[in-house]
């Protein structure tokens, strides 16, 4: 009789530990707050690779570029991937968050695509254009239109240009500020605009009308790519180092390549 409890017992404590042990397979989630396209469009390709190592990829969605950091800085998220390094500084500096770039993946070249007005040489005195209304990327765009000849910017706005950096102005150009995510929905009601790669893709803008491009080779290129962002203190946990492998793979350069027609450029 006691062996026959002693066998039960036995044979209970495995089945909890088999369950306890399922357990844990089932909280190695990683959630990850990303825009649309294509940055949820890169992570579904990386699932597959994550779940072999154990892991889960929970992806949420988001079309605006404050929540995803607050979520993470908040714990909601463990990680995010949307944004380049000089909106990440300016959000830690702004907000007293501590997010921190882990890897670098792409780079999204920023384009002028054409509204009422459909080539820059066509633009009349007083065109409007609509740009991004956060720091970091209403500096890009004003560089941008700088570098076509249709502003002129304070010799060391550099970066942190706003509509007040412009010394010249020859056609009196009417810069409408507007939050990212809109600017691309407001092509019909100005003359020009200039966009974020992601936000361009999500129009269905085709790369191939843009007006004007940033070089390969401009600062912006070197400065504007796009990273994965965890909380400081996760710089090197085993989530992290998965995402990183996964995130900076063939399969994912490839995906890149073939999908966004130069939209997006693969940038390890």
């Amino acid at each position: 009789m006691k062996r026959k409890i002693l066998a039960l017992v036995t044979a209970l404590t495995l089945v909890a530990g088999l369950a306890t042990g399922c357990g844990k397979k089932e909280e190695k989630v990683i959630k990850i707050g990303a825009t649309p396209t294509p940055h949820a469009e890169i992570l579904e390709v990386i699932k597959d690779d994550l779940e072999k190592d154990g892991y889960k990829l929970e992806i949420v969605e988001y079309n605006d570029y404050v929540l995803p950091n607050t979520a993470v800085e908040d714990g909601e998220l463990y990680a995010n991937f949307f944004q380049h390094t000089p909106y990440l500084n300016d959000f830690n500096a702004e907000n007293g968050t501590h997010l921190v770039a882990v890897a670098s993946i792409h780079f999204e070249p920023f384009a002028i695509y054409g509204g009422k007005t459909k080539s820059l040489d066509e633009l009349k005195d007083g065109a409007t254009v609509a740009v991004p209304n956060d720091t970091t990327n209403e500096a890009r765009a004003l560089l941008l239109l700088e570098a076509q000849g249709l502003i002129k910017l304070k010799s060391d706005a550099g970066l942190t240009a706003t509509v007040l950096d412009i010394e010249e102005n020859p056609l009196n150009l009417e810069i409408k500020e507007v939050e990212a995510a809109q600017v691309a929905r407001s092509i019909n009601d100005v003359d020009i605009i200039a966009v974020n790669g992601n936000y361009a893709l999500e129009a269905g803008l085709n790369s191939g009308d843009a007006l004007a491009y940033e070089a390969a080779d401009s600062l912006a290129a070197d400065t504007y790519k796009n990273i994965l962002v965890v909380k400081e203190g996760n710089e090197s946990t085993d989530e992290t180092k998965a995402l990183i492998k996964a995130l900076n793979s063939d399969e994912v350069r490839d995906y890149i390549n073939d999908t966004y027609d130069g939209q997006v450029v693969p940038v390890f």
